[in-house]
């Protein structure tokens, strides 16, 4: 009895499944759909096919600028769009050469930069991951030997390389597109060439990135974004650090000290634009008379003493200290007191009078007569 039409469709599933198996190729999940990107993209041109790969290849050298740095880009069918002056590079001090290969694998790549033809040496080189090895490889292992022959192959040929990760694909599984990515990195990182990731700047929601076709990217989102990350790299690569001074071995850190310098506490200070002695008084640094005692007890709050020194009169006595107790006597310029005037202020009128008219100094004789007088009366 021949079978139905189920049991053929399910048969060729269980023979697809078998096949993939063996050769360890990754298939997509069910949930994944390929999109279409809404870009624009200009209408590829005829190039001559290489006889060495047997694909469309071109080769752009641009000008030699003394002043400039020569960058060469290697890649696929995403630097066609650069190699006819569809996109341009930025401008600054890097100039750009593009080896483009469209739809060539990591084999095949390798070959052409075998027999490239330079007519002088780039000062760096810039490896753009190659996307094809995601339908030409039949498993992530044997696409990451390919590109471990063309890394190194580019590497002995050039001396600054790096690498640029492939954009992103609409119509491959995204899982499969990071385990191929991680593959790369992995091979890279073995031969210690810088591998810079650029998947997270091609978010899969943003259709205008990429064309149609969803495989390349856009002339008017995704190339002026891809040709950015690529001339940043560049710049990076080729920056040259700035050298770190250097010590002479000859000079000492430590500094002598002459023989005949002041101890520390001997140190003179500077400060409000007047020099300090040692013991910190202004005046002898700058000249001034030494302090004395006087000055001493003027500071302690003595005005009379304070416009005596200003006015240069003489030094205070203790005459002068005992007139601060009230003699107006002594501030007048009088003679000294002596025991008599002391006795005059307890009330003799008598001594007082003859003290002003100018009488001879009364003496113990004189009281002995005045109370022998008192008696007799």
């Amino acid at each position: 009895m021949p079978r139905g039409k189920s049991h053929r469709e399910a048969l060729k599933k269980r023979n697809a499944c078998r096949s993939t198996e063996s050769v360890g190729i990754r298939m997509a999940s069910s949930e994944f759909r390929a999109l279409r990107g809404i870009g624009w993209r200009h209408k590829v041109k005829r190039w001559q096919i290489s006889l060495h790969s047997g694909r469309s290849h071109k080769l752009v050298i641009p000008a030699e600028f003394p002043d400039k740095k020569f960058v060469l880009l290697v890649g696929d069918s995403h630097l066609r769009s650069i190699a006819d002056g569809i996109v341009q590079m930025p401008e600054g001090c890097l100039s750009f050469g593009v080896m483009s290969t469209p739809g060539a694998s990591a084999d095949q790549l390798r070959t052409e930069v075998l027999h490239a033809a330079l007519p002088w040496m780039p000062d760096a080189v810039c490896v753009l991951a190659p996307s094809n090895n995601l339908t030409s490889s039949r498993t992530v292992d044997e696409a990451g030997a390919s590109f471990k022959e063309f890394l190194s192959t580019v590497c002995t040929y050039w001396t600054k390389v790096f690498v640029v990760d492939m954009p992103p694909r609409l119509t491959v599984d995204f899982e499969y597109q990071k385990l191929m990515r991680d593959e790369f990195h992995r091979v890279a990182s073995e031969l210690g060439v810088k591998f810079w990731n650029t998947a997270d700047y091609f978010p899969v929601n943003c259709l205008k990135l990429w064309c149609r076709d969803g495989v390349h990217l856009s002339d008017d989102f995704g190339m002026p974004l891809l040709v950015q990350l690529m001339w940043i790299a560049a710049y990076h690569q080729l920056e040259i650090p700035v050298p770190q001074p250097q010590v002479p071995h000859s000079v000492s850190a430590l500094t002598s000290v002459p023989r005949n310098a002041l101890p520390a506490s001997e140190w003179p200070v500077v400060g409000s634009g007047r020099k300090r002695n040692p013991s910190g008084d202004p005046e002898v640094a700058s000249g001034a008379p030494k302090r004395t005692p006087e000055h001493e007890r003027n500071r302690s709050g003595e005005p009379e003493l304070a416009q005596a020194h200003a006015s240069g009169a003489p030094k205070r006595t203790p005459e002068h200290e005992r007139n601060r107790s009230g003699d107006p006597e002594v501030a007048s310029g009088a003679p000294k007191r002596t025991p008599e005037h002391e006795r005059n202020r307890s009330g003799e009128p008598e001594l007082a009078q003859a003290h002003a008219s100018g009488a001879p100094k009364r003496t113990p004789e004189h009281e002995v007569c005045y109370v022998f007088f008192l008696i007799h009366i």
